[in-house]
């Protein structure tokens, strides 16, 4: 039974490959890689001869049976572009479908985005949340964001160039104005990393170039939600002094977080 390498690459620069990992992959007989032309530039700069095949998302529904068939002859390693594979990047089926079939799996750690960005932030780091890429949608990549905040902890997201600016303003309308660190092309010659308020990245990032990781500050966590019988005690406070339905209603939503409809459903279901 072989084993399968999930085998870290550099994240931009090259000199961040480990001895271990170049190791590993002059050994294997087989190499899976999210893009076969980067990954023999890989293999080129260390000198490492191997055979390579795709595996990205786009195949990893008929190329995983092959790499099971190479599994069961020899040991196979499987590189993402760039980090570790299986983390916002091809891998985890093929991890998944590896154990099934009794084979072990092993990590060759080696260079993230995900740990320099935090490390160097200057946010709080013992704990943090990692969403990776947000939802393409504005509506849902507020609603992630704000139900990551709830944590309190430190939040990481992945951005294209295309799309920062977007979630930046989406995390200033969900979270409010707080710290954010805004790397940028981390380890690579471009390499940029921005501190300061969300409402003032917006400002620096005007015309963004290259991959991105934001590191924005946790809030305080989520209160628990209200229970229908807070609501039903306030509704009944409010109608024992004599409240009108009208102020009662806006009371309900803005002390309780209701929308007006349901503010208004409540109130006069409790009539």
């Amino acid at each position: 039974m072989g084993t399968l390498y999930l085998v870290a690459t550099p994240i931009g620069n090259l000199g961040d490959m480990t001895h271990r990992a170049t190791d590993v992959l002059r050994a294997v007989a087989l190499v899976a890689a999210e893009d076969t032309r980067t990954a023999r530039v890989l293999l080129r700069h260390y000198g490492v001869v191997a055979r390579v095949t795709s595996y990205n998302e786009h195949n990893m529904a008929t190329k995983t049976p092959a790499l099971l068939a190479a599994l069961a002859a020899g040991d196979v390693a499987v590189v993402s572009d760039a980090g570790t594979p299986g983390i916002s990047d091809p891998g985890h089926e093929l991890v998944v479908a590896a154990l099934a079939a009794g084979h072990a799996v092993v990590p060759v750690p080696g260079a993230s985005a995900v740990i320099a960005a935090v490390a160097a932030s200057g946010l709080p780091a013992r704990r943090f949340h990692y969403l990776g890429f947000l939802p393409r949608t504005s509506g849902k990549r507020r609603a992630a964001l704000r139900e990551a905040a709830g944590s309190g902890d430190t939040m990481v997201v992945f951005e294209s160039p295309h799309r920062v600016r977007d979630t930046l303003s989406d995390a200033l309308a969900a979270l409010g104005d707080r710290r954010v660190a805004v790397c940028r092309e981390l380890t690579k010659l471009h390499e940029e990393i921005w501190r300061g308020a969300l409402s003032d990245a917006l400002a620096h990032v005007e015309q963004p170039r290259g991959e991105f990781t934001l590191v924005i500050e946790g809030g305080p966590p989520a209160a628990a939600p209200p229970s229908a019988g807070d609501i039903d005690a306030a509704i009944d406070a409010m109608r024992v002094s004599g409240t009108r339905a009208k102020d009662g209603i806006a009371e309900l939503a803005r002390r309780f977080g209701l929308s007006r409809r349901e503010a208004y459903r409540r109130w006069h279901e409790r009539a």
